[in-house]
Formats: C-alpha cells, structure tokens, sequence
C-alpha cells in the first residue's frame, strides 16, 4: 500500500490527507503547530469547510490518518506549507525550503517529492538543489509540481474533479507523479514541465485578478457618475460576449491576493497589466476605507457624538472562515483607529486580535451597518431605517 507524508495540515494539506485517507492509503500529515497536530488526531478539524469534518474523523478512525510535528518514510512526500510573501511584495519560500529540509532525512530512492504549494517560477527547480544540498541522490527521486487548483468552500469535490497540471522536473518525474494524481483525480491529469506549470497557476490567479480589477475600477467610476454599478454590470452582462465579474471591497485570499505579486517580483518590465490591476484592487480597499469614514462623520455631525460602525463579514470571501490577506480585515484595522468598529464574523469563534460580536449586537448598537462580506447570513437582515453602506451587493 502506498504511503503518503503531506507537508503542512492547513486548507489545502489537510483536504488533500483527508481524501487520500478514505481513497484508502496511509497518510502521515505533518504540521509544526502542536494544537493542529492533537485537533486532528482526535478527529477534529481546525478550519472550516463543508464536508471536511466528515472525511477527517473517518479517515482518523480507520487508522488511515495520522498526524504528527516531524516526516515519516513514505512513498510520496507532498509540500503544502504556505508561501506568502514579505513586505516588499517578493514571495516568502521560507516554509516550502524549510519543509524540504525536513522530509530530507526519510527521502529514499523512487520516492515522488510534490509541491503543490503556489510557489514562483524556478521554485521546484530549488527545492531539487536543497535536497541536493542535503545529500540527497535527487536522481533517485521523481520530483513535480502540481498545484492546487480549488475553490475555498468546494475543496473536497474540486480535489477530486478538477483537473490537474502536472509538471516534473523530467519526463519520468511527470509520468510518475500524473500516474499517482490518476489514483484519486476524476478529472483530466494534464501533463507539462515544471516551469510551465509553475507559471500556470500564477497565470490563472493573475487573469482573475486582472478581471476583479476591470469589475473594481468600474465600481469606482459608477460612483462618481452617480450610476448603480450593480444594475450597470447586470445590464451589460446581457451582451452574449460580456461577463463582468462583480466588484467587492478589495481582493484577498491567499492566492489571487498574492499569485500575482509572484511573477510582478520576477518580472517586472513584463507584468505591466498585472501589476496595475493589482494595484487597483489594493486602492479599492483604500476607497471603500474612505467612504466609511466620510460617512461616520457625517452621521456623528448629526448626532452629535461619534459614530458607532459595525462592519459585517471579514472573512476573504462569503460563508467561510479564511481571514488570509482578507480586505475586510484591512478595512476594520483602518476604521478601528479612528472609529468606534464592532466586528461581525459568523464564521469565526474569536480572534486574537479582533473582539468579535453577535449580529444582533451589532444591529442594535451601531448607526452605520457596513456590509464587506455577503454571508448568506447576512442576507436575510431586516435593514429598514438603517443607514446601511453595501460593498458586497447583498441583493443579488
């Protein structure tokens, strides 16, 4: 039987353990925080996603998965850490090198070494040169990329019917790790080089970007002109070749929030239109900030004391937990400064450093009810005589 080691338990790693789990192989997860290390042994989960909660404790009570804080000899080792990156914008790939290091000790010859994390072009290439560096045989090894390619809230169905780019560092390395990826994926096991798949997903999350951007930049325009973007993009969305995505308070997520920045760093005379629809979209947080703040101010002039502001959802996108590079966030953090802010995050018990409060709590003490995030919890609301501020178009 097959033994699986997946470097990093977080919304990719542990979706990916937990599906290997029940397609019957025996997966050692990996995880340098102890209290994800012991939430996942007992069964139990540390993020939210539906279905997920069921495939971990049956793959846990099968004996199928385990979790630990160091590697174990394995057939497939898979890297699924994050890669953020630092404040100069250039990617982090401390977690993916450190993960490296450590699954090098129990590599062993034909053992298949995956990323999967989003990673810049180049990176397998490295991981390939540490491991050499470790005194590792890498002709020994079969080593790929394969990146993730989910939606946060329909993880564990994409993991399965998505298809997958495969690309290894040489032909066998492909063919053996799109032979694997074949085991568990419904979808089609596309086959390429490393590199290539690389700037793959980078592509893929820049092209959304590019087009969240064009939908933001509107949004800003409809306002100025005094014209309801909302009905503008619905009515030019009837064109048979248009689809207009909606806009929103910014982008965030920890990929199409961060994939372009990737290529921007490494090339940065050739990612002229990628860095500017970046740009617009990190501007169009800044915007929605001001308008909040305007106004509260206006509203604190009528009342005569400052303005209570609730802001609704903080999440990165609607009916999850992932506050990951969420402009929500940002927003809240900005207004906190000034502002009295109530918080409102159904999706998320507590925070450590956002005091978090119950809906109804926030409707009944704020005068402005700030809608970043549309929850569909959020939709139903009774919001007649409140003065309401919509980034999110709850209507829809």
């Amino acid at each position: 039987m097959t033994r699986i080691c997946i470097a990093g338990l977080g919304y990719i790693g542990l979706p990916t353990a937990a599906l290997l789990a029940n397609r019957g192989f025996f997966v050692h997860g990996v995880d340098v925080i102890p209290s994800v290390v012991s939430t996942i042994n007992k069964g139990e989960i540390h993020i939210i996603e539906p279905e997920l909660d069921t495939f971990v404790r049956s793959a846990v009570q099968s004996g199928k998965l385990t979790a630990n804080l160091v590697p174990a000899l394995a057939d497939v080792f898979i890297i699924a850490v994050p890669t953020p990156f630092k404040e100069n914008k250039e990617p982090d790939l401390s977690y993916v090198f450190s993960a490296a290091k450590a699954i090098a000790p129990f590599l062993r010859a034909g053992n298949l070494v995956i990323l999967e994390s989003t990673s810049p072009i180049g990176t397998t290439q490295k991981i390939k040169d540490l491991l050499e560096s470790q005194g590792i045989n890498v002709a020994e090894l079969f080593i790929a990329y394969c990146p993730e390619r989910v939606l946060p809230g329909h993880v564990m169905k994409e993991l399965i019917e998505n298809d997958r780019i495969v690309g290894g560092l040489t032909p066998e390395a492909t063919d053996k790790v799109a032979s694997f990826y074949k085991k568990f994926v419904s979808g089609e096991v596309l086959k390429t080089e490393a590199k290539t798949a690389e700037l793959c997903k980078l592509a893929e999350n820049s092209y959304r970007d590019t087009n969240i951007a064009f939908a933001n930049e509107l949004s800003l325009i409809s306002d100025a002109a005094g014209v309801d973007v909302w009905e503008l993009i619905k009515l030019a969305n009837k064109h048979p070749r248009v689809n207009i995505l909606q806009p929103g308070t910014g982008v965030g997520g920890h990929c199409i929030a961060v994939d372009p920045w990737f290529i921007i760093s490494a090339y940065p005379e050739q990612s002229k239109l990628i860095r500017c629809a970046r740009e617009i979209n990190t501007y169009k947080t800044e915007w929605v900030i001001e308008k909040i703040s305007l106004e509260a101010k206006r509203i604190s002039l009528v009342l005569g004391r400052a303005a209570v502001i609730a802001v609704y959802g903080l999440s990165f996108k609607p009916d999850i937990d992932d506050l990951r590079e969420s402009p929500a966030i940002h927003v809240y953090t900005a207004l906190k400064a000034g502002h009295s802010v109530l918080a409102v995050e159904p999706h998320v018990k507590s925070h450590a450093t956002i005091k978090l409060v119950d809906l109804n709590q926030a409707l009944d003490s704020a005068d402005l009810h700030v809608f970043l995030v549309a929850h569909k919890q959020f939709k139903t609301l009774n919001l007649e005589g409140k003065t309401v501020l919509d980034f999110c178009n709850l209507k829809k």
